[in-house]
């Protein structure tokens, strides 16, 4: 069965993955999980709890895989120019501090 689903984070093809997902699933290119409200029909930012289905439990992290009966995976999910800002932004960050991460505490 042939679907257009992409992955959520990076916009990768999940059509080689058979639907249902199941819980465990990742993308084969960056290994998102997939099983997450962001991949969801039901997400909805502007909504209480980020969901349309009110009989959802609450799920606190969007990008972690869950248990919800209500997950329906949908096409569009990636947003390319969100994406496209949020690694300008990280770049921008990293630029700023020299490009390194935190430094672990030296000797006094």
């Amino acid at each position: 069965m042939s679907h257009d689903l992409v992955c959520w984070r990076c916009g990768a093809s999940l059509s080689a993955l058979t639907l249902p997902l199941r819980r465990a699933e990742e993308c084969p290119v960056c290994r998102s999980q997939l099983h997450v409200c962001r991949l969801c029909t039901q997400y909805d930012r502007t909504r209480p709890k980020q969901c349309r289905e009110e009989d959802a439990d609450e799920v606190r992290d969007k990008e972690r895989a869950n248990f919800c009966d209500w997950f329906k995976p949908r096409t569009g999910a990636f947003d390319a120019a969100k994406a496209a800002a949020e690694q300008q932004a990280k770049d921008a960050l990293a630029s700023l501090f020299g490009g390194e991460g935190p430094k672990p505490p030296g000797p006094r």
